[in-house]
């Protein structure tokens, strides 16, 4: 990884070796035909309030639709993180949601400002990125 004083360039992927967290019923990185290799990733931190009222109020309803939406991976910002990771740059800010296709970053975004922007922005990104997810809330 990166040193934290030298940031990847831009546009250059970063290939993450390690083992993620996945909370219990949520897939892992394998394909998923029914989500087209969709996943997202949320990057939190036990000391950031924002990441503790995102795990209190918006996880437990997507992994209770049995990640309809899409398959939730958990990671922790100090890793670990799942091998063979694509992504545009190494996660600094917590939380950080980064949707994957098949391990390869397609977009990002950080901060967690209640569950109806959270669905909001998610909606804005799968948009921007040519995405869909069943179950998606408009």
């Amino acid at each position: 990884m990166p040193r934290p004083d030298h940031p990847p360039a831009p546009n250059r992927r970063m290939l993450i070796l390690g083992a993620g967290l996945m909370l219990a019923g949520w897939p892992a990185l394998a394909s998923d035909p029914g989500h087209k290799g969709l996943r997202l990733m949320a990057v939190t931190s036990r000391d950031c309030p924002a990441s503790a009222a995102w795990l209190a109020e918006t996880a437990p309803d997507l992994a209770r639709q049995g990640a309809g939406l899409m398959p939730l991976l958990l990671v922790d910002l100090d890793g670990p993180y799942p091998d063979g990771l694509l992504l545009d740059g190494q996660p600094r800010i917590t939380p950080t949601f980064i949707l994957l296709r098949q391990g390869a970053e397609l977009g990002r975004f950080e901060g967690y400002d209640g569950k109806d922007h959270f669905h909001a922005t998610l909606k804005a990104l799968l948009k921007q990125t040519g995405q869909t997810a069943h179950g998606a809330r408009s």
